[in-house]
């Protein structure tokens, strides 16, 4: 996928987990990723959990370029099988979501925005989806506010083994309302 904004273009790629690791590694272990709970991961740890991600059927990761550097994580799942089973009943056409902006010296405004709209953009590109899922830690207002801004809508808090989260879905139709565009 392919995506030009005011911003810049994105482009989004199957993940490598090997030699992407050390690049991730620096992404998820930097204060500003705090709620990837990956702080003190090693190495060794960011390639092995993203090996056990590329092995799994339900689970897939991409990096986010712009303007063809990398900038962005993402990951897609299918929440019958990871991170949100038995926690909702899932709709057909559900697809789970997370995403990770790198971090910057120099902050582009409007960047995280863009970014999270060309993950959409993404998801909602194959026909099969319905329905974007979302779990973020309840703390973190920031990524509840972005995700609200495009039409995601905060359901109820449930509690997961590694936090309390705000379970949002965000359909088709909301996305598109979201951005002001005529479906």
């Amino acid at each position: 996928m392919s995506a030009t904004t005011g911003i810049g273009t994105f482009a989004i790629r199957p993940l490598d987990p090997l030699k992407d690791a050390e690049l991730l590694h620096s992404w998820v272990t930097h204060p500003k990723a705090a709620y990837w709970m990956m702080r003190d991961a090693k190495l060794q740890d960011v390639e092995r959990e993203y090996m056990r991600i590329a092995a799994h059927e339900h689970h897939d990761a991409y990096l986010g370029l712009h303007k063809g550097r990398p900038a962005f994580l993402m990951e897609k799942y299918d929440p019958r099988y990871v991170e949100l089973t038995g926690l909702y009943d899932p709709e057909p056409g559900d697809v789970g979501m997370h995403f990770l902006v790198a971090p910057t010296d120099r902050p582009i405004h409007g960047f995280t925005r863009a970014v999270i709209t060309a993950v959409m953009d993404e998801l909602f590109a194959d026909p099969r989806t319905r329905r974007v899922v979302v779990e973020p830690d309840v703390s973190n207002k920031a990524v509840h506010a972005l995700n609200e801004a495009v039409g995601f809508v905060p359901a109820r808090e449930i509690d997961k083994p590694e936090k309390r989260a705000l379970l949002s879905f965000c359909t088709r139709e909301q996305f598109v309302a979201a951005r002001g565009v005529a479906v």
